[in-house]
């Protein structure tokens, strides 16, 4: 089994570089994370964990968990099956595919929202026809559930692409050999 072993920096240049590193961590990551412990905490940790128990927070951490519990197996489902196509077949529009896969990374939030508004919001393509049905889709779980499936999709298919192509196609190949 091999170990990690890490090296010191040799020059004056790695020292540096790894210092501005460091920087850069800290500024970006650890600072806000001590602010917002600062201000939760900033009345004491009975204030803090009280408002925990309030009935708004308790619902905010039950949709959050609702919606994870809905989009991880979606997202291991049409990941999985996204790389798989991806890996191990050659059609036509593959890089169509490719492209939709990789479409959330090159929008901004932002914008994914105000197409989810127009598309089901109540003056959106088909908000008229959500209305006259009763269906919610904006605000309500449907869209919390789509706009988070858009976002962390491309994480798993983009995760298993290059294994599924590392694994190659023998096995599938030798299959259908053996079947024929």
């Amino acid at each position: 089994m091999r170990t990690l072993s890490l090296k010191k920096p040799r020059s004056l240049g790695a020292v540096l570089l790894v210092a501005f590193g460091l920087l850069w961590l800290t500024l970006v990551i650890l600072l806000p994370l001590a602010a917002v412990f600062t201000e939760a905490l900033r009345k004491g940790a009975e204030a803090f964990f009280g408002a925990l128990k309030e009935h708004d927070a308790q619902a905010a951490v039950r949709l959050t968990l609702l919606v994870a519990a809905i989009c991880v197996p979606l997202n291991a489902v049409f990941g999985l099956a996204a790389a798989w196509t991806v890996a191990k077949f050659d059609f036509r529009g593959k890089g169509l595919l490719l492209t939709l896969i990789d479409l959330p990374f090159s929008i901004s939030p932002v914008i994914s929202g105000l197409v989810w508004i127009l598309l089901f919001g109540a003056n959106g393509w088909f908000g008229q026809w959500l209305i006259d049905h009763d269906v919610k889709i904006v605000f309500a779980l449907p869209g919390l559930v789509l706009a988070t499936l858009l976002v962390t999709l491309p994480f798993v298919a983009r995760e298993l692409i290059p294994l599924m192509q590392d694994q190659g196609r023998s096995e599938e190949h030798t299959s259908e050999l053996q079947s024929h």
